[in-house]
């Protein structure tokens, strides 16, 4: 077994509860600061893809989401900011403020068939468990996974009337659990599963790709696990059915990683913004009961980006994020409508923040 090196993202559930420092409040004094730079710069008829990192002075406030930032891109892997001024806003311009702050993080990524790279968390009728189902657009429990960028961000509109809970599990501790105490299923887990693209792959991409569920690079450990996408991989030709072996270690680890010790519970509020690193966390959320007023259903905005600081990856982690190497545009699903418009605003998003501009 590769040799780990010691990380605070390692941990127990009982450790987020005892120690408050992942958590970010943003002072009341700089919240207008937030809302006053998305209001200069909003414009209802202007393509998210039309603004520039630059037309956003956000403040000290931007300070305080930076250090969350690096919390969940190096420490625990997870971090929650709070006190985002959601009251103070209308949808629209929240929606923005969530976009603006993606673009002091990183280079938003496509998150789907459609090449959106801001995605509208809602009820909107999805089958979760169809071929080509996404959780985000559904009301159902979903199995736990990572999302398929280095950090997912995730700004909170609107809770639901009841339910809709975040669950979060240390992939860090679940691999370690699993090989302390079932290392035969741990060496299967170290070798490749097959995962649907859920009909979301590109012309140059194949519908379904293989992946470990854990590798490393340095000492760092990174986790790729879907559970759904799994299930629908073995829909599609040429995926070789999953062994008895592999069955198990599915079985097992879902089973770890839903262990109270591990698993981290959190309402998320009006005017949160959680922010995880996907390679070292897992996240799932229950089932939720909507309100009936249109403006009160639930609404959540997501963003995935690929940091400037960010890692080299493992060789095994190249076909689906299309770039390991550190530093670099990457990850995502380039969906049915990738064009020049949008290759045109990654590599300007990427020079605003000293990445290659380069798109693999």
């Amino acid at each position: 077994m590769p040799q780990e090196v010691d990380t605070s993202a390692a941990w127990h559930a009982g450790d987020l509860k005892r120690d408050r420092s992942w958590i970010f409040p943003i002072a009341e004094r700089d919240r207008a600061q937030l809302a006053a730079a998305v209001r200069r710069a909003y414009s209802p008829d202007r393509d998210l893809l039309d603004y520039r990192r630059e037309e956003f002075d956000l403040g000290p406030g931007l300070e305080t989401i930076r250090a969350a930032a690096r919390e969940a891109h190096f420490g625990r892997g997870l971090a929650l900011v709070k006190g985002l001024p959601r009251a103070d806003m209308s949808p629209d311009e929240y929606r923005l403020l969530t976009w603006a702050i993606g673009l002091q993080l990183g280079v938003a990524r496509p998150q789907g068939k459609a090449t959106h790279y801001l995605s509208e968390v809602r009820a909107a009728g999805m089958n979760y468990r169809s071929a080509g189902g996404r959780g985000y657009n559904s009301n159902a429990k979903l199995d736990f996974h990572v999302d398929s960028c280095d950090l997912v961000a995730l700004s909170c509109y609107n809770k639901a009337k009841a339910g809709g809970q975040s669950m979060v599990t240390s992939s860090v501790s679940a691999w370690r659990t699993l090989k302390a105490e079932r290392p035969d299923l741990a060496e299967i887990a170290r070798q490749p599963f097959h995962f649907s693209r859920n009909q979301e792959e590109a012309p140059d991409e194949e519908p379904f790709y293989g992946q470990p569920l854990f590798d490393f690079v340095d000492g760092r450990l990174f986790c790729k696990w879907n559970r759904n996408r799994v299930r629908t991989a073995q829909e599609i030709d040429g995926v070789p059915p999953l062994t008895a072996a592999q069955r198990e270690t599915a079985d097992v680890l879902d089973a770890i990683l839903q262990r109270p010790d591990l698993m981290f519970t959190m309402w998320l509020e009006p005017g949160d913004l959680q922010l995880m690193n996907n390679h070292v966390m897992l996240h799932s959320r229950t089932e939720f009961e909507d309100f009936d007023a249109p403006e009160q259903k639930r609404l959540l905005h997501r963003l995935w980006l690929a940091p400037p600081d960010s890692v080299t990856l493992p060789e095994s982690w190249r076909v689906y994020f299309r770039s390991i190497e550190p530093g670099t545009v990457r990850g995502g699903f380039r969906g049915h409508c990738y064009d020049e418009s949008r290759r045109a605003f990654e590599q300007r998003q990427a020079a605003s923040l000293g990445m290659p501009t380069s798109i693999a």
